[in-house]
């Protein structure tokens, strides 16, 4: 009879461990009193030719940009007393990882750029015409093959499919380290 009782207690210890270890939500990974997120996004590019990307035009810039892109700081605990003015989230860099959605495997070099943008806490910033692909992205191969030769010569096909993965890093003005979590765009690049 008394082998019940522990056996039973070890089964519910094992539970609640078991439960305690899978609850790793994004709040628990991130210092600090709060999240960077997505707000609107618009003027997404999706079907981008490399040659006019190149040329640009006389009011863009060679590159591809997204219009504007809306970047949110959101309290984790709504209940937590904070002091807002050191909790702003100052965003300093931002970067761009690009993944084949087709056959090929070869990928444009990584977007790492500076941003000096601040978002305060529970409040927005948005950015103007954030570049997602540089001019010297769309020179090296593989977009730049479309350009000089019209096709992948990876995969023969006159179009390129990417993802443009976005992340954004930071720090609150109290000096705990922020970054966003990493939205996802498709572009089809033609010649």
């Amino acid at each position: 009879m008394k082998k019940i009782p522990k056996l039973a207690v070890l089964a519910v210890l094992a539970a609640v461990l078991l439960v305690a270890g899978s609850c790793r939500s994004r709040t628990d990974r991130t210092p600090g009193p709060v999240l960077l997120t997505f707000g609107a996004v618009n003027g997404i590019p999706t079907v981008v030719s490399v040659t006019t990307a190149i040329a640009g035009t006389a009011s863009t810039p060679p590159g591809v940009a997204i219009q504007t892109f809306t970047l949110l700081s959101v309290v984790k605990d709504p209940n937590a007393s904070i002091t807002p003015a050191i909790e702003d989230v100052e965003v300093s860099s931002y970067q761009v990882v690009y993944r084949r959605r087709d056959t090929g495997t070869r990928l444009p070099p990584p977007l790492v750029a500076a941003l000096g943008i601040q978002v305060p806490v529970n409040g927005t910033s948005v950015i103007t015409n954030l570049p997602i692909v540089r001019l010297d992205q769309l020179l090296s191969p593989p977009l730049g093959d479309l350009a000089s030769l019209g096709h992948d010569p990876e995969t023969g096909t006159t179009v390129i499919v990417l993802d443009a993965q976005i992340t954004f890093f930071g720090h609150t003005l109290s000096g705990d380290a922020v970054s966003s979590g990493t939205a996802s765009y498709t572009l089809e690049f033609t010649p």
